[in-house]
């Protein structure tokens, strides 16, 4: 039933529903009647909630999920240092850990103008996709990067990068300048600069900035972006 019930919530990714009890029927596999008992026990147990016709990712998980010790220490660690960010900026800042091939965002704080941004707290995208998510790959070890350029590349937009050859350039620009780039392959209009932040000789997060395409200017955000990313790095040292 666990495992059921696991399924269940992980179908919920990545945007946290809500779905009806046939939307949940149809991306689990699992029976009606099975989905709709486990769904009542979810609800209850407040890990899903009930939208109207619906079920929705409940306010427990959210709750639990902030108590994960490895997110929460890097979050309250990272907070000033993306705040800082912010201030130089005012622009949207992202902060983002990598699960699989996916970045799982920790912390993001909006900028002045409101972006149609796929990223939200708790939520993820595919690395190959966004900033952070290139900062992580380039420097998550040659094994990941290879895995990840051999299956086929997810298109968020029309300008995601889907040719393995440009994905493996972008990816050693990133290793030699330290710097992630995205130019509206997450969402259109909006591109973003972004930098690794290590631990112990390991890439443990990326943190980003994103701004509409037409006021783009990497030359004038990397400063910014690679102060952050350093004085992040040294304190989680």
């Amino acid at each position: 039933m666990l495992d059921k019930a696991a399924v269940i919530l992980d179908c919920f990714r990545p945007t946290g529903g809500p779905y009806r009890l046939a939307e949940l029927t149809e991306r689990t596999g699992l029976p009606k009647a099975t989905v709709h008992r486990l769904a009542a026990d979810l609800v209850r147990l407040a890990l899903l909630e009930r939208t109207g016709t619906g079920y929705r990712l409940g306010g427990r998980l959210f709750e639990l999920g902030m108590l994960v010790p490895r997110r929460h220490d890097l979050r309250e660690t990272a907070l000033p240092f993306l705040q800082d960010l912010y201030e130089a900026t005012h622009e949207t800042v992202h902060l983002g850990i990598r699960e699989g091939r996916q970045v799982v965002y920790v912390e993001r704080i909006h900028g002045h103008d409101p972006l149609p941004l796929p990223s939200r707290v708790g939520g993820s995208l595919p690395l190959s996709c966004t900033g952070v998510g290139k900062a992580l790959l380039a420097f998550s070890g040659p094994d990941l990067a290879e895995e990840v350029l051999a299956d086929p590349l997810p298109r968020l937009t029309r300008h995601s990068v889907t040719d393995p050859a440009r994905l493996r350039t972008a990816l050693e620009q990133t290793q030699v300048s330290g710097l992630a780039y995205e130019e509206q392959e997450a969402a259109l209009g909006v591109s973003c600069i972004a930098a690794p932040v290590f631990a112990g000789g390991e890439a443990v997060a990326a943190l980003s900035v994103a701004v509409p395409k037409a006021r783009f200017r990497p030359a004038q955000l990397a400063p910014a972006v690679r102060t952050a990313a350093l004085g992040l790095s040294r304190a989680l040292r």
